[in-house]
């Protein structure tokens, strides 16, 4: 065996790396990993141990990225992008415009995967546009799909110019409203943003978040305090609450003006009219359907072990991974778990890779288990939760966790998405 550095690794047939799935987990394994396969340090914020003492020699890949929309979508920041147009056009961008993506050894199809036969490593993706089924060899393969949610919560069109226009239609529906904006549904995170960026694009709409629970975010196994300081902050942002009434009926009212009008009758006998609802209560389902069913739990989630990848159940588990949240993993869903479990399976991968080129003995990176913890954007400030702070909250924290822009800049410069792969990562 010759020295790593005397190596060619141009003369070897390159790994073919399947990611499925192209938002936080699968752009930030495929990006990571494609760093360390160029011999650069990963773009992660903080590098493992494997990163640091491990050889770094050029490593022939190619990653092909597979996502069902054609562009890079920032879901954590749609309660902005569904009220602000501005937002809206930002918070989508093409991946064939990502100067990430162009460097060599990485690549885009817009599609969607069908089915997956982890022992033949063969994955059908369907053409997003045509509906054409074509095979796709791998030797490594990483889901990334999230979960699946129903409109409003998030935008369904697959193609930018269909999502422009299917978010411009409801901003403009909610600014117009002749009478309140009513959001149904505070179980979680994303009626109370979606309620307080409303309010904050546009102060003088009359925002009213419904749920049928005394306490806000009552599915999430967090705090009351939590609960309550969000609950105050969100009626500082002049967001009116109307709490443990459930909304039994929504009916149009005919009316001579053209703006549209609704009745919504609630749990306790009482009426109320809305000029625009927003129902925010759909619960996410993972999109994991084309896994094979013993890769998966009851819920549809790929249970995972703390390399994340699939439990020996699945055959060649190995070589598969699953990352973000369709992973079967301790704490609630989030994009920085997401971010984070995508940089341990490029070391994991990486470190295999190296295995089987040079004979090196690996050092695999464990995710850890995640205790609750959580960020959340009521207007102009956020409300914090962690086991070792407490419940912390402010326009500081709202800053620190989120910037200007619910976090699309902080997320678009993790992920170094406008590097174009020339440079050295820092």
């Amino acid at each position: 065996m010759g020295s790593i550095e005397g190596e060619l690794a141009v003369k070897e047939t390159p790994t073919k790396i399947l990611v499925i799935g192209g938002c936080y987990g699968g752009l930030s394994a495929a990006l990571n990993l494609h760093d360390l396969c160029s011999g650069k340090q990963s773009r992660a914020t903080l590098h493992l141990p494997s990163e640091e003492t491990g050889p770094r020699p050029k490593l022939p890949v190619d990653i092909k990225v597979v996502d069902e929309r054609d562009g890079y979508y920032h879901l954590i920041g749609s309660p902005l992008a569904l009220a602000s147009e501005d937002f809206a056009e930002k918070a989508w961008k093409k991946y064939e415009e990502l100067p990430t993506l162009k460097a060599p050894g990485i690549s885009f199809i817009q599609g969607r995967a069908s089915s997956v036969d982890c022992e033949k490593k063969v994955a059908v993706l369907t053409d997003t546009l045509s509906g054409k089924k074509s095979e796709e060899h791998y030797d490594y393969l990483v889901v990334s799909t999230g979960l699946r949610r129903e409109w409003p919560t998030v935008p369904q069109a697959l193609r930018r110019k269909e999502y422009l226009a299917e978010v411009t239609a409801h901003i403009r529906a909610a600014r117009s409203a002749r009478e309140c904006v009513a959001v149904i549904g505070g179980a979680g995170a994303v009626g109370i943003e979606m309620a307080a960026e409303l309010k904050l694009v546009k102060p003088t709409l009359d925002v009213k978040l419904i749920h049928s629970r005394e306490r806000l975010l009552s599915t999430e196994p967090l705090p009351d305090e939590f609960k309550d300081r969000t609950a105050s902050v969100l009626r500082e942002s002049g967001v009116d609450l109307i709490l443990g009434h459930r909304v039994y009926e929504i009916n149009p009212v005919n009316n001579k003006d053209e703006k549209p009008l609704f009745r919504l009758k609630l749990s306790d006998g009482s009426e109320m009219l809305a000029g625009h609802v927003i129902p925010a209560i759909s619960h996410g389902v993972p999109s994991t359907d084309f896994l094979p069913a013993n890769s998966l739990n009851q819920e549809g989630y790929v249970n995972i072990d703390g390399t994340l990848n699939f439990k020996n159940s699945t055959p060649n588990s190995s070589s598969h991974f699953a990352v973000g949240d369709i992973a079967n993993w301790s704490g609630i869903k989030r994009c920085g778990a997401a971010m984070a479990m995508g940089h341990v399976t490029a070391v994991n991968i990486h470190q295999q890779l190296l295995q089987a080129r040079f004979g090196t003995e690996p050092m695999f990176a464990e995710f850890p288990e995640v205790p609750p913890m959580i960020a959340l954007a009521a207007g102009k400030q956020a409300v914090l939760y962690g086991e070792k702070e407490g419940t912390t909250w402010g326009e500081d924290k709202m800053q620190m966790m989120f910037g200007d822009d619910l976090g699309y800049s902080i997320c678009w410069n993790y992920l170094g998405l406008g590097n174009d792969g020339s440079v050295e990562q820092k």
